[in-house]
């Protein structure tokens, strides 16, 4: 029954016909049909729109840091199975498996780098890793970043993007949250500015912990951020949550984030809140001698 399939010389055209390049993608927000390498250009932000794609920690990296200057810390680390857990697989299988197809050994990239000349650690979550969970070795590398941050007396910049505690870790990636709540307040302490941004999403034990600890805390516009999800929460208070409830707007005005900060604008505002914050040039940090602790 080939009737109303089209035919040349025999060959079938229908299902002979090549997929076009994959060059375009649709915002999830407005439907508008962008061409990526615009979409690339715009900081990965609807031209018409302006809704936030998700993108990987690298980019975050590049996007922040003055180019080539981020240093690595802490890269061997990776998570093991304590606790022998299953679900519908092994965590350990899991783990390489995840490793195998992102190239990262876990949920964080950790190191040193300048930002408009200024000296800075930073540490950037990526989703793509099993969620972007906090087991024991992001808790870890987040913990170290702070004792690097303080043996340099450098201010500390975390991006988060989180689905929250690793649950395969049980209690142990619960203990990351006061671990590395204690070492954000030696930083305090110390008088060493913690910038936190957050992206979407940022939920769970991370919001719980170094999320929400930060001197200044900066939202992406529409991120969302929160504890538990919209639908556990409508079911434990049984009630009917307002619009854009755990949408960064939402937090804005209620008080748990100080400034909403498009991509574009990301990298100035930092270094104008460094700047506030004291943090001066320093073309004699020399990058490149700085060991991993």
């Amino acid at each position: 029954m080939n009737w109303f399939q089209r035919t040349k010389e025999g060959v079938n055209v229908d299902t002979e016909k090549k997929e076009l390049p994959n060059v375009w993608v649709k915002c999830d927000q407005c439907g508008e049909i962008i061409y990526k390498k615009d979409l690339w250009a715009n900081f990965n932000c609807c031209t018409k729109c302006g809704f936030h794609f998700r993108i990987f920690a690298k980019t975050y990296i590049q996007m922040i840091l003055d180019d080539k200057t981020f240093i690595t810390i802490n890269k061997n680390m990776v998570s093991v199975d304590p606790l022998e857990f299953t679900d519908t697989k092994k965590y350990s299988d899991r783990i390489k498996t995840t490793v195998s197809k992102t190239g990262i050994k876990d949920a964080i990239h950790t190191g040193y780098g300048k930002l408009n000349g200024r000296p800075v650690v930073l540490a950037v979550m990526d989703f793509g890793f099993i969620g972007g969970s906090m087991g024991s070795v992001v808790g870890e590398k987040i913990s170290r970043a702070a004792d690097a941050a303080l043996a340099h007396k450098l201010p500390l910049i975390i991006v988060s993007a989180s689905g929250g505690a690793r649950m395969m870790e049980g209690a142990l990636s619960l203990m990351q949250m006061a671990k590395t709540s204690a070492k954000l307040a030696l930083m305090h302490e110390q008088g060493l500015p913690y910038i936190s941004i957050l992206t979407d999403p940022t939920t769970g034990g991370v919001t719980a912990s170094f999320a929400m600890l930060g001197d200044v805390i900066i939202a992406e516009p529409g991120a969302l951020i929160g504890f538990a999800g919209p639908r556990v929460v409508k079911e434990a208070t049984g009630k009917d949550l307002p619009p854009g409830f755990q949408r960064a707007e939402f937090l804005l005005e209620h008080g748990f984030v100080d400034l909403i900060v498009p991509r574009k604008d990301l990298k100035d505002t930092l270094d104008k809140l460094l700047e506030f914050f004291g943090t001066k040039t320093d073309p004699h940090f020399d990058l490149n001698q700085v060991t991993e602790s």
